[in-house]
């Protein structure tokens, strides 16, 4: 005989959240609370450090949904990476850039946080009263100089800006990182106008190939043609005249600038480097395009034509340099000093060629591609 059972009346129900409970309730009046639904990765802590290992970082704060970086976007409603798409959400941005290899490196992040954290002025960091007076001559050529350097930092910070508002909030930490770069340049423009300001001298002669310079980074078709142009050339070439500054300095600001301007300009040209990486590594069908503007660049880098380098000779910038490197105005000490740059001129293509290795199109210097010439610095 079958034995009749009974539910335990006295059993708990499970307790409803109140997560739950506020739904059900919405549910309920017909509320739309789409907002309200709960990512996956709620309720995870990202890994917060000390002050002491760096803070809490970009790069540790995106966990579950909010990492995720899609290969394209088609987010044109400004919609945060990770958060709930609003349907009624009006398409506010026109993005060109909304394929991941277009514009993306894998360490942006950090870039962006080091960038933040590395940020100095140009008021307070650099000893200004280490400034006397110096031989007529030399003070001209530091301003020609500083002129130099004040005009084609306005370019390097003005050619970035476009792209920033052509990328889709997706992909974000390249965006942020272009923006720091922005700061830092406005910091250069800044410092080396003060240089030519400070010391009795002045702003001197424009240089004769801005427009050239702007036409070239301009008329680049796509970011990665812009990159390789500005920051493995244009901010390469710079690079390694400011990591020499110490040759050319005659008192402790002058050092301090060179010094944490270079700090800088080595992240823009980090940013370069690694966004080629990631095209080569992720993009194959790109190299040769790549590598066509990589022979474009070297034609300038090798036939003293980069508008951008202030080593060309036959250019202001390159006599000034002379002058501070040698000591004075007179043919000796322009003749020393044109030995000096001789070795900077090698320390850049040096520099140059290491940087292309590093991005994954080192197979140039291999195969006969890269411009013959390039082999006659390395032999100076």
């Amino acid at each position: 005989m079958a034995i009749e059972t009974r539910p335990d009346t006295n059993q708990e129900l499970p307790e409803e959240s109140p997560y739950d409970a506020l739904m059900a309730y919405g549910k309920e009046r017909g509320y739309k609370l789409d907002w309200l639904q709960q990512q996956d990765s709620w309720g995870s802590r990202p890994d917060i450090g000390d002050t002491d290992s760096g803070g809490f970082q970009l790069q540790d704060a995106d966990l579950g949904a909010f990492s995720q970086v899609p290969d394209s976007s088609n987010n044109a409603t400004g919609k945060p990476r990770g958060a709930i798409q609003r349907d009624s959400a009006p398409r506010v941005g026109n993005y060109p850039i909304r394929t991941k290899s277009d514009i993306w490196l894998r360490n942006g992040a950090q870039l962006y946080e080091e960038a933040i954290q590395r940020q100095w002025s140009s008021a307070t960091d650099i000893p200004w009263n280490s400034l006397e007076e110096l031989p007529d001559e030399i003070e001209r050529a530091e301003c020609q100089l500083a002129t130099f350097l004040t005009e084609i930092e306005f370019v390097a910070g003005d050619v970035p800006g476009r792209w920033i508002s052509y990328t889709t909030p997706d992909y974000y930490e390249p965006r942020m990182y272009l923006i720091s770069q922005i700061m830092d340049e406005a910091r250069h423009l800044d410092v080396f106008r003060k240089r030519a300001l400070a010391n009795g001298g002045g702003l001197m002669e424009q240089q004769r190939s801005n427009a050239a310079v702007r036409s070239v980074i301009d008329s680049a078709r796509d970011f990665t043609e812009m990159s390789a142009r500005l920051h493995i050339a244009g901010e390469g070439s710079v690079l390694s005249v400011f990591r020499m500054g110490e040759l050319m300095s005659y008192n402790e600001a002058e050092k301090s600038i060179y010094r944490l301007a270079a700090s800088d300009e080595s992240r823009h040209v980090a940013f370069g480097v690694m966004h080629l990486q990631y095209v080569s590594q992720t993009d194959p069908d790109r190299k040769e395009e790549i590598h066509t503007y990589l022979d474009d660049i070297e034609i300038g880098l090798t036939r003293q034509a980069d508008p951008q380098n202030p080593a060309v000779r036959g250019t202001a910038s390159n006599t000034a340099i002379s002058i501070l490197m040698g000591g004075g105005a007179d043919d000796k000490s322009i003749e020393e000093g044109q030995k000096v740059l001789l070795a900077v001129r090698a320390r850049q293509v040096k520099e140059y060629m290491q940087r292309v290795r590093v991005a994954g199109f080192g197979e140039r210097f291999e195969n006969g591609r890269a411009n013959a010439a390039l082999d006659d610095y390395l032999s100076a």
